[in-house]
């Protein structure tokens, strides 16, 4: 029609081709402004990070270990282990913290008996199991238990008992095999947990210390054996 343009395949406002182009290659998509639209963003965030320094990484999981509660050597390489942290990296991260101070095994081991003994009540060969499992070198666990005397043993030992007699109930023979089977599973050895319990028993009331008095050879034998195995099941 006259004064029409003639419609082409391209629409009806396409501009002519430019001189060179070829018509089957698609023109790249133009944004508001007039650019090239850039590549689809979920693809580049789905692009793989760059790796991350491992001393780096055991670092961090350290730390946080470490925010949690104290952690013996031991524990720390452990945990590194388990993140698959090499053994060559694990030791250079955990030597730098030993020499800085961050691990302190014996300074932990002191801090972990004295916590211990006084929140739980725990004997000395409990806590040497407890130090044990965590890693905590022998010669290094005997040095701080070595501060837990035999005087301060007993008296937390006869302290345990005296809470317990509180509220017992039942006949003086089974309250007493009760309270040395739980001086037992503390750690206490058989001579401190029987005489804790008899000291307690004669003191609460004349119907107890009579039966104290009366604990004969025969039955503080059979009650050892109850510790002994007892302290073996916590061992």
């Amino acid at each position: 029609m006259a004064g029409r343009r003639a419609r082409a395949g391209r629409g009806w406002d396409a501009s002519p081709p430019r001189p060179g182009d070829d018509p089957s290659t698609p023109r790249p998509r133009r944004g508001r402004r007039g650019r090239a639209e850039e590549s689809d963003p979920e693809a580049a965030a789905a692009a793989p990070a760059p790796p991350r320094d491992e001393a780096e990484v055991a670092r961090e999981i350290c730390l946080r270990q470490l925010a949690v509660r104290p952690r013996t050597r031991a524990e720390l390489a452990g945990a590194l282990t388990k993140r698959g942290i090499s053994e060559e990296v694990a030791a250079q991260v955990l030597d730098r913290y030993d020499e800085v101070g961050i691990i302190d095994d014996a300074a932990f081991a002191r801090a972990w008996v004295s916590s211990r003994h006084a929140g739980r009540g725990l004997a000395r060969r409990a806590l040497a199991n407890e130090l044990r499992q965590r890693g905590v070198d022998g010669e290094v666990a005997s040095e701080a238990l070595g501060e837990l005397s035999e005087e301060a043993e007993a008296e937390t030992a006869r302290a345990l008992v005296e809470r317990k007699l509180r509220t017992a109930r039942g006949e003086p023979d089974a309250v007493f095999r009760r309270l040395v089977g739980m001086l037992a599973r503390k750690g206490y050895p058989p001579g401190v947990a029987i005489r804790a319990v008899k000291e307690a028993l004669a003191a609460q009331s004349a119907e107890a210390a009579e039966f104290a008095e009366q604990i004969d050879a025969d039955a503080l034998a059979e009650a050892e054996g109850e510790i002994e195995r007892d302290g073996r099941a916590t061992g």
